[in-house]
């Protein structure tokens, strides 16, 4: 199910000067739809100044809250973000689509796992579903969580955090990095950069033993904590990344913008429909094409870093300019991100339906 619902806002929360935590009211009803795995993410759909704006926002609640919350936090000239924060009040609706995402942890109450966290900003937001989730229904698992934010006042669940670290003093760690302000500790004052992680390793993590690792937030924190782990000996399969923005991502598109001297046949197949046109040098890849076709198609950020757009090749084949979302085993199955995906064959057709 990728088609949004018209879902209510139950409550706003503001949790600091530029972030709130906005609470869904699911209906009964759409219980099934809605569930999710702890790590996943959210769509929504409004219509902002006569344009529709379509955002993504992880979910900062664990499953077994049977609640729907998201955290966002104010960007600078950010449309959706600070109609959200200043103007959502409860009993507004926005159209949401149901959970996606591979950034998600399975719990297993028999495994005995090290979970090492790393959030910065509002990287939190699915980084604390995943904390909250493996404390609860993973009792023999711990956490350590490596927080980076500006400043104590910039940190998004701050009081929820701490109220958790409590509840599990002997499973869970919190390490905050600061970069703007010191807590009287040299070793926690900048940005997580490779250089920071060789001291936080040291100091926190040098005798234990690491079995996953998730991180979200700038994509430049996310590079170098995949890097330093996969240095460390650890399998490529047990680092987990969620990243929000992508400037590789903004650069590949301005590098290759338009195919190269292919003409295409599509076939499209949505909600057992199907639409067929021809992609042409104007097209910049599938989903391009297919809006202009006049399709209705699922996507949301048109960066490669969520998989919303998600489809699967049928016939055909296809590259991806880049994919921060899809697991090597979807793609091995043909599934592709057709905002990034360019047809390397003269006819494909492609199913979002499977």
């Amino acid at each position: 199910m990728r088609s949004f619902q018209s879902i209510g806002i139950k409550s706003v929360l503001r949790i600091t000067e530029d972030a709130a935590e906005l609470t869904l009211d699911i209906p009964e009803e759409l219980h099934e739809a809605f569930r999710f795995q702890a790590g996943q993410y959210l769509t929504f759909k409004t219509f902002l100044n006569g344009e529709e704006v379509r955002r993504s926002y992880s979910l900062c609640s664990a499953p077994y809250e049977n609640a729907w919350k998201v955290g966002i936090k104010r960007v600078k000239d950010g449309v959706f973000s600070n109609f959200a924060i200043d103007q959502l009040t409860p009993g507004d609706v926005l159209e949401v689509m149901p959970p996606m995402g591979n950034f998600k942890v399975i719990p297993q109450k028999d495994l005995a796992r090290h979970f090492v966290l790393f959030a910065a900003g509002s990287g939190i937001t699915p980084i604390l579903s995943i904390a909250k989730t493996v404390l609860k229904e993973e009792p023999l698992s711990t956490v350590t969580l490596f927080f980076g934010n500006k400043g104590f006042s910039s940190i998004m669940f701050l009081e929820e955090i701490e109220a958790l670290k409590n509840q599990n003093l002997t499973r869970l760690r919190v390490i905050h990095v600061l970069s703007r302000e010191s807590q009287g500790i040299p070793l926690q004052k900048g940005r997580i950069d490779a250089e920071k992680l060789a001291q936080l390793h040291a100091a926190f993590l040098k005798d234990l033993t690491v079995d996953d690792v998730y991180v979200c937030g700038p994509e430049a924190m996310i590079l170098a904590v995949k890097s330093f782990f996969e240095d460390k000996g650890l399998n490529k399969s047990s680092i987990h990344f969620e990243l929000f923005h992508s400037g590789i991502a903004k650069a590949s598109m301005q590098k290759e913008k338009h195919l190269e001297g292919i003409t295409c046949s599509v076939q499209l197949i949505l909600d057992d429909d199907s639409i067929d046109f021809e992609m042409t040098q104007d097209d910049d890849n599938l989903l391009d094409a297919a809006q202009r076709a006049g399709a209705d198609v699922p996507f949301a950020c048109k960066g490669g870093v969520c998989c919303t757009c998600k489809a699967k090749i049928i016939e055909g084949s296809a590259s991806m300019r880049v994919n921060y979302a899809l697991e090597p085993e979807e793609v091995e199955k043909g599934y592709v991100l057709t905002c990034q995906a360019v047809p390397t064959s003269s006819k494909i057709t492609v199913s979002f339906d499977e």
